[in-house]
């Protein structure tokens, strides 16, 4: 809960802001408004004049609006005019006259089970304040506060948490972003909006025992959906699970809402939900699930009509090339993954690429946001002397070579795959068959045929010219020094309606030419699983155009492992923050839900993170650990510039890890699927 950093819309006619009152509950409710289902009033203490403002929230939606124009007679055209210095005077100067707030109402039960109401104090994200600020702004609104309420301060950042650490509880009592949020009943995951039929299943052997019933009008609701949910209409989860588990990157790709609602079981019991028809709402504010007296009539969604075409690719023979020898323009031999990590490495080799246009972008009422950037990248900003364009994009090149590196690896060709698959007489009547059940959308036979003919590409034979063609290019981690990493690249990923994320298979744990081989098959064999099969026929994908690269990359031992998104997935209108989930060891545990990681926001404007769940970890990250992650979200923020070029708020999807060297790997790269 954080005040913006912008300038506002008119404010309305009526204002019931009041000057130097104490507050009480009834004056609390009469002035606030509410964010997040929780109300909250924005409050200035003005320390020259020993005084403090309770804004009306409905009048004054913006803490510098009010500042400027009511206490020091400015008017909005002036404040836009010098709006980062304003904000840095306000936010970041160590002898501010103003401190700026918001507090909000909360209620839980003591140990006694008696519900409890308390306030919580915070900053905004990207205040500085340091520990003697805090305890003043602390002493100040506690004094002036009714003594019935309980208060706590909740810091807005890591900063903060560090300031904080070296004063008493006792005389700054407080409360951390992940205490008060992390069990929280409900949380947005997904934005949308759904109608349908509510299906609530307690355990995996319900939901196991219903699955080939679920059509695309289904809500699922379950403590947490596996991986391979068809393609319904809404997502509930009972249980907690991060915004980048796999089925919340489906939900995302497919549009289609998504919470977790941890009180559903008492919600279904209380409402007779189960089986009922329901219109079900999330928001970044609001959870609803309302049940309708009668069935609607529903028309079938528009991914039924859905044709995605794909890009021809290239067949012809093609050599297994080292990644950093691929580009992007590569996918449409190498597939999507493949292309991405050679352009990965062309950026961090080359320094040429252009990695400051997001920050170049209009953010009204800024022109760009270059200044920033600078700050972040330690160039001077917000005065004469500050660097030009050119110097700010050498100074990032620069900053993104030295916090990360691409993996080493090989890269397969589709053409390796389809001199694999034309190596069988077995294999292409397999496909045949399964071609022509698509054709005559014969569903109910699908799975057998998918799974026999998965089974046969793992017991198929490699053609020796295959298998030297890989030894030549990979030859020292394929004896047993080394282990590999086996990922797949298709050409039917990543798409604009279709990222297929989870879909198809990796392998982390080869070690060999014999295991290298029965990987590599493993990987082809994915594009023909039942579950990928019908998700590509539900869009219009068909099988004849749908091909399989495969990626083998060293392994590289991990302390820290996760994924990335550069943008805030449960709120699209924030540009400042890119959302960060790991854990002790590798990516894949972020994603696969095998632990809950630990969720982090890094404001890649202003500066400064804060910590948003520990998952299932008791302690969080070092602080400086935390100072590197800072890093790794900047430079994924700056890598969005390049790889989403042709609109640059478009997010990226980044897996990582750190090496016990502390040194940052990205291992994959892709567009997150808004």
């Amino acid at each position: 809960m954080t005040a913006p950093l912008l300038t506002g819309a008119a404010e309305p006619a009526t204002d019931r802001t009041v000057v130097g009152e104490n507050l009480s509950l009834p004056l609390f409710r009469t002035l606030s408004g509410v964010l997040a289902g929780h109300p909250y009033l924005k409050v200035v203490v003005d320390r020259a004049e020993n005084t403090w403002h309770l804004l009306d929230t409905a009048a004054h939606p913006f803490h510098v609006n009010y500042v400027a124009t009511r206490i020091l007679g400015m008017d909005l055209t002036a404040l836009d005019a010098e709006l980062d210095a304003f904000n840095a005077s306000v936010y970041m100067d160590p002898g501010r006259r103003f401190l700026l707030g918001v507090l909000s109402l909360h209620t839980d039960e003591d140990t006694e089970g008696r519900e409890r109401t308390f306030l919580v104090m915070e900053t905004t994200e990207a205040d500085t304040m340091h520990g003697e600020l805090l305890s003043f702004f602390y002493e100040f609104v506690r004094a002036r506060v009714d003594g019935r309420l309980p208060l706590l301060l909740k810091p807005a950042n890591h900063g903060q948490e560090e300031e904080l650490a070296a004063i008493s509880e006792l005389s700054v009592p407080r409360i951390l972003s992940h205490e008060l949020f992390g069990s929280r009943a409900r949380t947005p995951l997904n934005p949308g909006e759904a109608t349908g039929r509510l299906r609530f299943f307690r355990t995996h052997d319900d939901y196991a025992a219903a699955e080939t019933g679920l059509g695309w009008a289904d809500i699922v609701a379950m403590p947490c959906l596996p991986d391979d949910v068809p393609r319904v209409a809404g997502f509930l989860n009972t249980a907690p699970i991060t915004p980048l588990s796999h089925t919340n990157v489906l939900a995302s790709g497919w549009g289609i809402p998504n919470a977790i609602v941890r009180d559903l079981e008492q919600l279904v019991e209380k409402d007779g939900l189960d089986g009922a028809w329901v219109r079900y709402r999330v928001r970044e504010d609001e959870i609803s699930l309302e049940r309708l007296d009668h069935e609607p009539a529903l028309r079938a969604p528009a991914w039924h009509q859905q044709r995605i075409r794909l890009e021809p690719p290239l067949l012809e023979e093609a050599p297994v090339l080292a990644l950093h020898r691929l580009r992007s323009t590569d996918r449409d031999r190498y597939g999507t993954k493949a292309a991405h990590l050679g352009e990965l490495h062309h950026v961090l080799d080359s320094r040429t690429a252009d990695l400051t246009a997001f920050y170049g972008r209009p953010r009204p009422p800024r022109e760009d946001l270059y200044g920033h950037l600078a700050a972040r990248l330690g160039l001077s900003a917000f005065h004469a002397g500050a660097p030009t364009e050119s110097e700010l994009r050498a100074r990032a090149a620069e900053f993104v070579a030295g916090a990360v590196s691409a993996p080493n690896g090989v890269a397969l060709p589709f053409a390796l795959q389809q001199r694999f698959l034309a190596s069988s007489t077995v294999l292409q009547q397999g496909i045949g068959k399964l071609k022509m059940a698509l054709e005559l959308d014969a569903t109910d036979v699908l799975d057998s045929l998918c799974l026999q003919l998965q089974h046969l590409i793992r017991q198929t034979p490699v053609p020796e010219s295959v298998v030297r063609q890989l030894s030549q290019a990979f030859p020292a981690p394929t004896g047993s020094r080394g282990r590999l990493v086996v990922r797949s690249s298709s050409n039917a990923e990543d798409l604009p309606g279709f990222s297929a994320a989870g879909v198809y298979d990796s392998v982390t744990t080869v070690h060999g030419t014999g295991e290298l081989l029965d990987a590599v098959r493993q990987v082809w064999a994915s594009l023909l699983s039942p579950r990928s099969v019908r998700l590509r026929h539900q869009v219009g994908i068909s099988l004849d155009d749908t091909y399989m690269g495969v990626i083998v990359q060293e392994y590289v031992p991990a302390s820290l492992g996760g994924v990335l998104v550069t943008c805030n997935p449960t709120r699209r209108e924030d540009f400042r923050n890119v959302y960060l989930n790991c854990s002790p060891g590798s990516p894949e545990q972020v994603v696969d839900g095998s632990v809950l990681p630990q969720q982090y926001l890094y404001n890649t404007v202003e500066g400064g993170g804060r910590t948003v769940a520990l998952g299932s970890w008791g302690d969080g990250l070092s602080a400086a650990t935390r100072a590197r992650l800072a890093d790794l979200s900047l430079t994924g923020r700056l890598l969005q510039s390049h790889f989403s070029a042709t609109d640059v708020d478009q997010p990226l999807d980044i897996e990582w890890l750190m090496t016990d060297r502390g040194d940052f790997r990205l291992v994959q790269i892709r567009p997150y699927a808004l």
